[in-house]
Order: structure tokens, then sequence, then C-alpha cells
């Protein structure tokens, strides 16, 4: 007999039907599992039902079918052996009209077959039986399809995080109750949550992700496996990622949530190209054979003129920096816990994540700060997890001098605390002065700091946060001790009292020119 054509809606377990007491059901044969369950009811009083059965009914008989002399006989071997031959999970018996009482040769071949009987009461009519199981079954229905829309919820809040595509595969491991794992297009898995199982599922997972990978026309978008009790599914992405997915169950929602978490991943790991491929390793080429910016940048696509964006977790805003006093070090010397370990720089998923956010394949995930080189036709916008800096719009030629602008702006928004801070580019004071003199002006004021670049930088960054020693010693990722310790430096040096806000005014207008 083939598989039974299940239904879409979950199955009803035998254990539930029986524990409605409207119904007064009692199971009088066969084994007692609670994993039994059953798709649908039917009625059928024909000696014979295998022809008429797809496979896991609850059959519903009042015996009517039965001959006088059936138990002297092989009648009930038969008749029992035809049902299980079809598949069916169950065999209800109706007591009344025709019968008084179960046959007793009923219940033994039962017992000999493993097919639960139910005695059905004579209060309780057929079509009470069948719409309970229909009333359980749309319960049932209703509780996969909330399962799924929250799961649904979940993997979109997951895919917002700053590192999306672990937080996906958490919550994919969270919602089916197994093992997530990400899987590379070399084969490699990348990424992994939930519990992982024995080595030699997680050999079979790796096997069947294969089976899945694109090879050529004909290859299958998702495959399952079962071994040593385990449920295993791999889903391919269309960037050439696999996911894989291991469940000690397979309830009927964990395809559709398995589903949107492919979904999901593909955006996550696809490149959204401003040009393709080749004309990128066309520009790369270029540059390192000796050409300019200028050349190059026609080759992306992005248009004459680019952001720079530098980005930071904001664990990583709000992490404590070298060189300060960490409270945790001060609860250690009093026998306290000791603090959470400092969270890691963004991985390189999270970085490909944001640019592609941000509509952008040009990253530099290398530290703790990335660096995102973005069309000016794509405005940056602020991202959940994220803390920007952004650059002004500039030619190919002025990125350098734009990459030091988005480092001043990330400064001041991790400073501030604020998601995203945009270099300022309104009409400043030394546009009413001739350059020249400008420059001849703060070559002058500033001439006592020049041997001392990091006086230069804090005094820069002091004087934008309006002399904020705390503010600008996270900034600077130093103590505030060292932040005034280099204020009064530079105090000293330049022979002027920092307190007056007109020497503070000449001062940025002079850092301004620099």
């Amino acid at each position: 007999m083939p598989d039974p054509a299940v239904p879409p809606t979950p199955p009803v377990p035998l254990a539930a039907l029986l524990a409605r007491e409207d119904l007064a059901l009692r199971q009088i044969a066969g084994p007692s599992d609670p994993s039994l369950v059953v798709h649908w009811a039917h009625t059928s009083e024909m000696a014979d039902p295998y022809p008429y059965l797809l496979g896991g009914e609850l059959l519903l008989t009042a015996g009517v079918h039965i001959p006088d002399a059936a138990g002297s006989g092989t009648y009930f071997d038969d008749y029992v052996s035809r049902i299980v031959a079809a598949g069916g999970a169950a065999l209800g018996f109706g007591v009344a009209p025709v019968h008084d009482t179960v046959p007793r040769a009923l219940v033994a071949a039962c017992d000999a077959y493993d097919l639960p009987l139910v005695e059905v009461p004579p209060g309780t009519t057929f079509s009470a039986v069948a719409r309970a199981v229909w009333q359980l079954m749309a319960q049932a229905r209703l509780a996969e399809l909330r399962r799924v829309t929250e799961a649904q919820q979940s993997l979109a809040a997951a895919a917002a995080r700053p590192d999306p595509v672990p937080s996906v595969l958490r919550q994919l491991a969270q919602r089916v109750g197994g093992w997530t794992a990400l899987y590379g297009p070399e084969g490699a898995e990348i990424a992994s949550a939930g519990r992982e199982p024995e080595a030699p599922v997680r050999g079979s997972l790796a096997e069947l992700t294969e089976v899945v990978r694109p090879s050529g026309p004909g290859t299958p978008t998702s495959a399952t496996h079962a071994t040593a009790g385990i449920h295993l599914a791999a889903y391919t992405l269309s960037t050439g990622f696999v996911l894989g997915v291991a469940t000690p169950a397979r309830e009927p929602g964990d395809h559709t949530i398995a589903s949107v978490a492919t979904v999901l991943l593909t955006l996550l790991t696809g490149e959204q190209h401003s040009g393709s491929g080749a004309s990128r390793n066309a520009a790369l080429v270029r540059l390192l054979l000796g050409g300019t910016a200028e050349e190059v940048t026609p080759l992306l696509g992005g248009g004459d003129t680019w952001f720079v964006v530098d980005a930071c977790t904001n664990d990583q805003r709000d992490r404590p920096h070298p060189g300060a006093r960490d409270p945790a070090d001060m609860r250690l010397r009093r026998g306290a816990r000791p603090a959470t370990p400092h969270p890691h720089p963004p991985d390189l998923l999270a970085a490909t994540a944001l640019g592609a956010s941000l509509g952008s394949t040009l990253i530099d995930p290398v530290g703790e700060v990335i660096r995102i080189l973005l069309p000016s036709n794509r405005e940056p916008a602020q991202q959940p997890g994220w803390t920007l800096g952004v650059s002004a719009p500039v030619p190919a030629h002025q990125l350098p001098a734009a990459a030091a602008q988005a480092t001043r702006a990330l400064a001041r928004a991790r400073a501030t605390r604020t998601p995203l801070v945009r270099h300022n580019t309104r009409p400043a004071l030394g546009d009413l002065i001739p350059a020249d003199e400008a420059h001849a002006h703060a070559h002058a004021l500033l001439g006592p700091l020049a041997e001392h670049p990091a006086l230069v930088d804090t005094l820069r960054t002091w004087l934008s946060l309006h002399g904020s020693w705390d503010r600008t010693a996270v900034a600077l990722a130093v103590h505030r001790n060292t932040v005034r310790q280099r204020i009064a430096r530079c105090a000293a040096l330049l022979g002027t009292e920092l307190d007056d806000p007109d020497v503070r005014m000449e001062l940025w207008f002079a850092l301004r020119q620099e």
C-alpha cells in the first residue's frame, strides 16, 4: 500500500479524540500509542473496505456487514488485516442498534494486528465523531497557522539585527526545535545554531546539502532524509549557500518556517550589485596597475559622486574602551561576578548584510569599523543595531578626504549615541575668507601643536563635543583623565585660555582649515 495521501490539515491525536467527554469513546483493543494520529473519519459498512480507504482514517462501522457465523471463522482476521493493509489508523465500532456489544473476535483480531479499536457508545452518532475530528483538525490548523505566523515575525525581526545571519539561524533552530546550519558555496559549514547533533547526523546532513547544491538543470531546491531518528532537510539558496535543518520530529509547519528562513538568508547572503562582478574586477585590476580613482570609479556604475560610510554595531559603540577604568574591575576587587566579555567585531556576513541594506557591495569589513563606499544616488539611512558616520558626497579624487569626514562623523555619533551623523556641508565661515589667508592663519595659530598630532586630534574632538570630557574620551577611546591632560597641554603650548568662547571659536576655525 503506498503512503497515504495526507491532507494539508494537521492530523488529530487519537488520544485527543478519546479525551472528548461529550463523545464518551473508549479504546478496548490495540496499542495505546500517544503519537497515533488520524487524518479523517470515514464510515463504511463494506465487508472489504480496502478499495475505499486512502490511509490514516478512523474507520467507523456499526457491524451491519458482519455475518451471523462470523465468530467461528476467519472473517474478523480478514476484515482487520485489510484495514491495516489499507493504512487505516483506527477502527470505531458503534454499539447498537445492530450489536449490543463489540464482538470478542473483533477485539482479538485488533489486538493481533495492532489496530486500535474504539467503542462508540449508543448515545454517540458517527456524525458527532466525524464532526469532533474536524473540529480538532480546525483547532490544530489554527494553532499551526499561529505558530507559522509567529515564526515568520520572529525570523523577520532576527534578520533586522546587527548579526542577521546568526540571528536567523538561532531563531529557526528555536522555532523548529532542532539544529540549523548554513553551508557556504564550497560546502563548508560557516554558521550554526541550536543543539548540535551527533557527528554521524551532522555528516548525513552535510551529504544531503550536496544533493541540492546547484549543479545544473534538474537540481532539486530541497531534499529530506531521516537517520538515527532525526529528520534532516536541506534547502538551496540562490546565492550558492545551502541551509541545513536537523529536527527530532517533523511538524506540519516546519517546511513553511524553513522556507521563510531560506528567503531571508538568500537576501542576507546575496550581493545587490551596483555593477556587474566583471566591472568591479576590472576596476580593481586597473587600480592595481596604476589607474586613478577618476578612471576606475565609472566602472562601478555609481555616478560621479560617492558617500563614505563608517559603521559599527551599537554593542561596539557602547563598550568600554582601552585605557578607561572599567567599572567591572572595581566590582571584581569587591568579589563581584565578572562582567560579560567585550563583544566581538561584526563578522563578514553582518557586514555584507549591512552593505546590502544600504545598497552597496563595496565593503571593507576589516576591524571594528566597517567602511562602505556608497553611490550618492543611494541616500544612507539609519540601520537598526548600527551606528553610522556619513561623509559629504564627493567626487572620486576626494574620497580620502571623505573617509576622514566619515571617521569624524562616526566618532561624534558614538560619543552622542546617535544612530547616524552626517558630515556638516553647510557654508562655513571659511568660505568668506580667501583660502590662502585662512590656511596661513591656521598654520600660525596651530603651529605650536604641529609636532603633536594626538593633541590636535584631541582638541578637534573636544571642541566638536562642546568641551565634554566624557564624550571626548568615548570618541577617542581613551580615559577622560587623558583628555584633560591633553587639553591642558594644548592650552599651555598655545598660551591661551580654552574656557574663553572666542578662543574656542578661533581654534575651531583654524582646525577646519587643516
